[in-house]
């Protein structure tokens, strides 16, 4: 079987965007993220809160390629950049750091300093 690619226009736009900024800043980082968003949506990484704090310090930038999920508590002043968050883990992480899109962090952050892969 064919592997045909996400037909979400909203995905495959990002993706696009990711990769070309990859290429623009010579970032891996960006390229790596536009791979783990290319693969199907089962395959796709998932993290809860308590992973992301069990791994990330104070300060610091998650990006998690997929969804967050809700599960736990998030304990550390973060910023976290994701494709999708569930609500409740939405309101969690904005009382304790902030929630970004990936496209948010991309403008913010194009070099892709201090940003750490979770998932």
């Amino acid at each position: 079987m064919k592997h045909t690619g996400p037909t979400n226009p909203k995905l495959k736009a990002l993706i696009i965007e990711l990769q070309r900024l990859g290429r623009k800043e010579n970032v891996k980082l960006w390229k790596r993220v536009a791979l783990d968003l290319n693969k199907p949506t089962r395959i796709r990484r998932e993290a809860n809160l308590d992973k992301i704090n069990k791994y990330t310090k104070d300060d610091e930038i998650a990006l998690i390629p997929g969804k967050v999920l809700s599960t736990g508590e998030l304990k550390k002043k973060i910023k976290i950049a994701a494709f999708k968050f569930s609500e409740r883990a939405k309101e969690k992480i904005n009382k304790a750091g902030k929630a970004l899109t990936i496209e948010q962090l991309m403008k913010e952050n194009p070099k892709g300093k201090k940003i750490r892969i979770i998932g």
